[in-house]
């Protein structure tokens, strides 16, 4: 099944949203209840009771780790390299 997600671009808030096609594997346990996962967003798990409630949460989570994602991917980019050398901060304890 592919589904198209919104999701803000935390990169650049004030543009448009970003749409993206994902595809979502539905599977049903033998438990009863609907398992959905997805290849294209890194930690998609869903369990629900019917497929159409699966899809559904799984449409919201999705949305949920595309931004945290996006927001981590930034504040990576924050983060300097380690040179040849750097200040180091250090706690000492003494007296």
């Amino acid at each position: 099944m592919n589904f198209t997600v919104t999701y803000a671009n935390l990169f650049c808030p004030e543009t448009i949203p970003m749409e993206k096609i994902i595809n979502l594997h539905i599977k049903k346990l033998p438990e009863g209840v609907y398992l959905a996962t997805s290849e294209d967003v890194q930690g998609l798990v869903v369990q629900a009771d019917t497929a159409a409630e699966a899809i559904d949460i799984a449409r919201d989570v999705a949305v949920k780790l595309l931004e945290s994602q996006a927001q981590m991917r930034r504040k990576k980019a924050r983060l300097k390299s380690v040179g040849r050398s750097f200040n180091c901060p250090t706690v000492v304890a003494y007296g």
